[in-house]
């Protein structure tokens, strides 16, 4: 039973990337297609929204039926120890299989306990994630940043990336600045928990974008930022927020209330990138608009 938690939890993931991926993007061979989230931006984030939505509902309703059945099984053991501990008094069965079913019992109402605070935790996922998205500020708040070169090496790299973030709206040197924490620029980099290419893509999250090669640049880098700048609408253009669903799940911010989850390595994750980023001239907390600009020296 204790295994069937975190397979529905993977199962609502799954769920959320497979129709995430059939409403916001399109198959490998129209990458290059000139059709983005930039069409409608209102509209694409309302479906990012509600996707997230309909998977944390269907993974809270497995969660109450995974309930009833733990329930059903906490009542049976407490009835066979009320058996047994009749027997046990009238000396019929040996003290050890007495603590047997004491130990069941209390297993089994261990496991309850466990699944109703996944059950809290879910409720308040959800919560979060029908909370209205606050609007984020029109015009082109990225202007505002200061003049800042940067190169990861790679003329055809530096270019996809620029390529990228004009195509999805996001500023390149954030692109830039994910990447180098990501890989340190390594196209081949792969993680200990799966991550791979040079914006360390989960294979569902390739897959909910269309990247069919996760160590091709190109690929790589149109599906990391686009995810980054779902991020961004998502969190009503919070560079933090945006960050921290990066490294973490866009789920685990919402989770905590649309804030920086307590993991320590996403808020080192969160600092060292705002670190550098907010060289720009951004601030990490302000609500900015997912959309490029012009930058010299760039």
């Amino acid at each position: 039973m204790k295994k069937l938690v975190p397979r529905i939890l993977a199962a609502a993931l799954v769920l959320l990337g497979s129709v995430a991926a059939a409403a916001q993007t399109k198959p490998a061979k129209a990458a290059a297609a000139p059709k983005t989230t930039q069409a409608a931006p209102s509209d694409d984030l309302q479906q990012f929204r509600q996707n997230f939505i309909k998977a944390a509902e269907d993974y809270r309703a497995s969660l109450q039926e995974l309930a009833a059945t733990y329930d059903t099984a906490l009542q049976k053991a407490k009835d066979q120890h009320e058996k047994l501990k009749g027997l046990y008094t009238d000396g019929l069965i040996a003290r050890v299989e007495f603590e047997a079913s004491e130990k069941t019992v209390a297993d089994a109402q261990a496991k309850v306990e466990d699944l109703r605070k996944q059950m809290a935790q879910a409720d308040e996922t959800l919560a979060a994630a029908r909370k209205p998205v606050e609007p984020v500020v029109s015009g082109a708040t990225f202007n505002e940043r200061t003049d800042i070169a940067w190169t990861t090496g790679n003329a055809r790299t530096d270019g996809l990336i620029r390529l990228n973030a004009k195509r999805f709206g996001v500023d390149p040197y954030l692109v830039f600045c994910v990447m180098h924490q990501e890989s340190r620029f390594s196209a081949g980099a792969t993680s200990p928990v799966g991550a791979m290419g040079l914006m360390q893509l989960m294979p569902g999250t390739a897959a909910r974008y269309g990247v069919v090669n996760p160590y091709d640049p190109a690929q790589s880098i149109m599906g990391g930022t686009h995810y980054l700048a779902d991020l961004l609408k998502l969190f009503g253009g919070r560079v933090d927020l945006a960050l921290a669903g990066y490294n973490a799940g866009e789920g685990a911010v919402m989770k905590y209330g649309r804030r920086v989850p307590p993991y320590s390595e996403t808020q080192n994750y969160v600092r060292t990138i705002g670190t550098r980023y907010a060289q720009s001239g951004v601030s990490l907390t302000a609500k900015t608009s997912a959309r490029g600009s012009k930058n010299k020296g760039m």
